[in-house]
């Protein structure tokens, strides 16, 4: 891998790197949205959302389109959502293991 790659591939993990980006990633993998209709789906703030989408923008990870008066977001590929799918079926895997792990210390 080259310092490149990794530096870009670093970009993309800092933009994804909160809770409300990936809850947006998800939602936007199900279709276009309007920022109206992700503060109804995610339940936080107008404001919020702009700013995690301005965010999700500049990483190039989130398209914009406009539809008359609104803006639909779109994700940039799939791929956006297939790392935030990973990241979050592997840190729960984790998490079900440690869980697992901590009533049978020592009983091997």
């Amino acid at each position: 891998m080259s310092d490149a790659g990794l530096e870009a591939g670093a970009e993309l993990l800092r933009a994804l790197a909160n809770s409300h980006r990936m809850a947006i990633v998800s939602e936007l993998n199900r279709g276009p949205r309007c920022v109206h209709e992700l503060v109804e789906a995610l339940g936080v703030s107008q404001p919020l959302v702009s700013q995690h989408l301005r965010i999700l923008r500049t990483g190039h990870l989130v398209r914009a389109e406009r539809r008359g008066r609104e803006i639909a977001y779109s994700l940039g590929d799939q791929h956006v959502f297939h790392i935030v799918h990973d990241a979050v079926v592997h840190s729960t895997e984790r998490r079900l293991s440690e869980a697992s792990h901590d009533g049978h210390w020592g009983e091997h």
